[in-house]
C-alpha cells in the first residue's frame, strides 16, 4: 500500500462508471473526486490539484487525450490514466505517444487498476526518492558528481533508475570514460530494497584472464599456482546485493560463456572446485564501447549481449549537455573544497565560460581532475581564469587547424595534453582516454617511457 493518501480524479461521462469507480478507489484508501467532462475535470485539477487523473477518452465535448494535452500545456506533471469501450491500436499508440501512463479498456478489469495505481504510485515515491537524494547531496554515494541537471536525457536517466530499483533486472549502462557509469550503479543500488547489501565493483581491464576468473567466481586451494587458501569471489560476496562489472566489453570469449551460464541459471562454481553455488545478486555492467559494434564483429557473444542489456541506459557526453555544466561545476567544488578542506568557493565568469566552452573529452572525471588541480593551486577562494586551461589551445602556433597531421600524431598530442592536464597521473590518463595501462604506455612518446624506465612516479 502507498505511504501517503493520494488523490484521484475520475472523469467519465457515464454516472454508473463514475460511482464504481468512486467506491472502489475510496474503498482501496484513496481521496476521490469525479467530473463528467473535460471542462469540469480542469476546473477540478486547480482547484483540487488531484495527484492522478483517471479519464475516459470518448466524451461528449473534449475527449480524455484532449484534457491529456491541456494538463501537459499547463506544465502540470499529473499522470493520467486513460480508459475507452474502444480498444482499438491507433487510439492506444496515440495514448501513449502523448505521453499517458497507461491505456485501460472497457469493462475495466479493476484488479488490473489495482495493479497500474500500485505500479504508478511506486514509481513516483521512488523517483522522489532519488530526488530527494540528489537535493540532499549526499557524500556516502557521491551522487552528485554526475545526478545533477536539466538536461531531458540526463531526467530520463532518473526516471530509468527509478523504474529498476524494484526489482533485480539486469542492467547495461553505455557511454564514455568518464561520464560517471559506475555512480548511476550505485545510484540503482541505493535506492533499491536490497541498498543494505553489499555492493561489489570489479573492474574488467584490471586484471589478466585467469585472475579475473578467480576474482568474480573465487578459488579453491590448489586450483592453480599460488592458491594456497580458498577464496570467495566477487558473485559470493554480493550475496543480495549488486555486483557491477566495469568495462564488460574487455573480457575474453572464455569468460564470455562462464558468465552467460550466470546469467542464465543464476549458479556457478569456484574456480577448481565441483560444488554449485546459487548466485543472488543484480548484475550490473558498464562499457565505453558500441557493444552493437562489438557483436558484429564477433569481439562479444550476442546471446550475452542481450542478458546483459535488458534495461540499457546511455549517459550522454558532458559536451552535449553543456547547460548543466555550471550546476555541475557548483557541485564539484563544494565535494573538492570539503575533501580538500579547503574554501575555494567562489568562480568567475571568465572561468566559468572557459570551462563551458571546453568539449571535455575525460567528462566529468577529466573537470573534477581539473577544478581539483585549480583549488590546490588556487592563492584565493575566487577560481579565476587564469586556473583554468585554455579549451581554445591548438597544436598549430597560429590557432588554424593543422589538417595536414597524421591521426598518429594527432592520437599523440591528446595523450600528451590529457597527462598534462592530470598532472602525470597515467592511471587516471588511461581511464579519461578508455583505455589500459600498457596500452597507454604503449602509445607514449619515447621521453615520456624514458621517464617511467627511470622509475619515476605513476601516480
Amino acid at each position: 500500500m502507498h505511504t501517503v493518501t493520494k488523490k484521484i480524479l475520475v472523469v467519465d461521462d457515464d454516472a454508473t462508471t463514475r460511482r464504481t469507480l468512486e467506491r472502489f478507489l475510496t474503498r482501496e484508501g484513496y481521496i476521490v473526486s469525479t467530473a463528467e467532462n473535460a471542462n469540469d475535470a480542469l476546473l477540478a485539477v486547480h482547484l483540487e490539484s488531484p495527484d492522478i487523473i483517471l479519464s475516459d477518452i470518448y466524451m461528449p465535448g473534449k475527449t480524455g487525450l484532449e484534457l491529456h494535452s491541456m494538463i501537459q500545456d499547463l506544465n502540470l506533471k499529473i499522470p493520467t490514466i486513460l480508459m475507452t469501450g474502444q480498444d482499438d491500436m491507433p487510439t492506444t499508440i496515440k495514448a501513449m505517444q502523448q505521453g499517458a501512463y497507461d491505456y485501460l479498456s472497457k469493462p475495466l478489469d479493476l484488479e488490473r487498476l489495482r495493479t497500474v495505481l500500485s505500479r504508478l504510485i511506486s514509481n513516483q515515491e521512488l523517483s522522489e526518492r532519488l530526488q530527494l537524494m540528489v537535493d540532499k547531496e549526499t557524500q556516502e554515494h557521491s551522487l552528485e558528481e554526475l545526478l545533477v541537471g536539466h538536461d531531458p536525457r540526463m531526467m530520463e536517466i532518473y526516471k530509468t533508475i527509478g523504474n529498476v530499483t524494484r526489482s533485480r533486472v539486469t542492467v547495461l549502462i553505455e557511454g564514455e570514460s568518464g561520464t560517471g557509469k559506475e555512480l548511476i550503479a550505485r545510484a540503482i543500488h541505493y535506492n533499491s530494497p536490497w541498498s543494505s547489501e553489499p555492493f561489489i565493483a570489479v573492474n574488467c581491464t584490471a586484471l589478466v584472464e585467469t585472475l579475473l576468473e578467480s576474482e568474480l567466481f573465487g578459488h579453491t586451494k590448489g586450483s592453480f599456482t599460488g592458491a594456497t587458501v580458498d577464496k570467495k569471489g566477487k558473485f559470493e560476496l554480493a550475496q543480495n546485493g549488486t555486483i557491477f562489472l566495469d568495462e564488460i566489453a574487455e573480457i575474453s570469449p572464455a569468460l564470455q560463456v562462464k558468465l552467460l551460464r550466470v546469467l542464465q541459471e543464476r549458479e556457478f562454481e569456484r574456480v577448481g572446485g565441483d560444488k554449485t553455488l546459487k548466485m543472488n545478486a543484480r548484475v550490473i555492467a558498464a562499457t565505453n564501447r558500441d557493444m552493437r559494434k562489438e557483436v558484429a564483429a564477433g569481439r562479444f557473444r550476442e546471446d550475452l549481449y542481450y542478458r546483459l542489456n535488458v534495461v540499457s541506459i546511455h549517459v550522454p557526453p558532458l559536451r552535449e549537455r553543456k547547460d548543466d555544466i555550471p550546476l555541475l561545476v557548483r557541485r564539484l567544488l563544494r565535494q573538492i573544497n570539503e575533501e580538500l578542506h579547503t574554501k575555494v568557493n567562489k568562480i568567475s565568469d571568465e572561468a566559468m565560460d572557459r570551462i563551458v566552452r571546453h568539449d571535455w573529452p575525460g567528462n566529468v572525471r577529466e573537470l573534477q581532475n581539473i577544478l581539483t588541480r585549480a583549488v590546490v593551486l588556487s592563492k584565493s577562494d575566487v577560481l579565476d581564469v587564469a586556473a583554468i586551461p585554455d579549451p581554445a589551445h591548438h597544436p598549430s602556433s597560429n590557432g588554424v587547424y593543422d589538417w595536414k597531421r597524421t591521426l598518429a600524431e594527432v592520437q599523440q598530442t591528446h595523450i600528451e595534453q590529457v597527462l598534462k592536464a592530470v598532472g602525470g597521473n597515467r592511471t587516471e590518463a588511461a581511464k579519461i582516454l578508455g583505455i589500459s595501462k600498457p596500452t597507454l604506455y604503449s602509445r607514449l612518446p619515447a621521453t615520456l617511457k624514458e621517464e617511467k624506465d627511470k622509475n619515476l612516479p605513476e601516480s
